[in-house]
């Protein structure tokens, strides 16, 4: 059967988040939701669909990938703790970029910096490469980035990767640890997962969830995405529904908290 890929790009993926809610719930309109399903309800609550776990149902989850936590070389720590007491020592002093407030590095950096009792200065940018030149150029002294985006930079030694925020070490990137080593619990990811129209009949369902439990589960795209620093997972529906809940409470926290609005 041909598949139709249709990119619905705008405020914050709620065009295509929206339009799939909308659908008809035949199983032949999805979605390839991410993170920002978790992050929206929270950040900008005027956008649609307000309620995804109602509104959407999850078939399961496609991938997840870590990102990095680079310093400029210039900055004295050589890990993650010492970052955390040279921030301790130095308040408000270090600049950390990201690629625009709500997305997920942001919220990496904010969960990062409240986590370890830290106050650090957010820079945010209109993307990810703008920030990683003013990285490389000692503008700014920190940022989370992902694998594949960091790595250059990691290579020629324009930054110094501390720590992946991932529970899991990274198969690009092993010789960093996860932050996790200095702050307990911390594991923050950029996911992507399918998604149906609410209501879409329980068989259907199912099938799709087969489908995609037998593409996830290729070696040989396990291997291509794995090359990219992107993990494949292999989750079922109760899995993703899981994981958006347990986000969607967590950032929402966090947003609250630290009273972070959209530009």
């Amino acid at each position: 059967m041909p598949v139709v890929v249709e990119n619905r790009a705008g405020a914050a993926t709620a065009v295509a988040n929206t339009a799939v809610a909308q659908a008809r719930p035949d199983g032949y309109t999805l979605l390839m939701g991410t993170s920002t399903l978790a992050i929206n309800p929270a950040l900008q609550p005027s956008l649609t669909p307000k309620e995804p776990l109602r509104d959407l149902s999850p078939i399961g989850m496609v991938f997840r990938t870590a990102f990095v936590l680079h310093i400029h070389p210039d900055m004295p720590a050589r890990n993650t703790a010492e970052l955390i007491a040279w921030c301790k020592a130095n308040p408000g002093k270090l600049n950390f970029g990201s690629s625009g407030t709500g997305a997920v590095n942001h919220l990496a950096q904010a969960l990062f910096a409240q986590a370890a009792g830290i106050e650090v200065t957010h820079v945010p940018y209109k993307g990810g490469a703008p920030a990683l030149l003013d990285l490389r150029a000692g503008r700014i002294q920190a940022m989370f980035q992902a694998v594949l985006e960091a790595l250059p930079s990691l290579r020629d030694g324009a930054t110094r990767g501390l720590g992946i925020s991932s529970a899991e070490r990274a198969a690009l990137l092993p010789e960093l640890p996860p932050v996790a080593e200095a702050l307990p619990g911390f594991d923050v990811v950029f996911w992507q997962g399918l998604f149906a129209p609410a209501a879409t009949p329980a068989p259907v369902l199912a099938r799709l969830g087969a489908a995609l439990a037998a593409a996830t589960s290729d070696p040989d795209l396990r291997a291509k995405m794995a090359e990219h620093g992107v993990v494949i997972t292999t989750g079922d529906a109760a899995a993703l529904h899981h994981t958006l809940s347990t986000e969607t409470a967590m950032w929402g926290k966090l947003i609250r908290d630290a009273g972070i609005r959209p530009d």
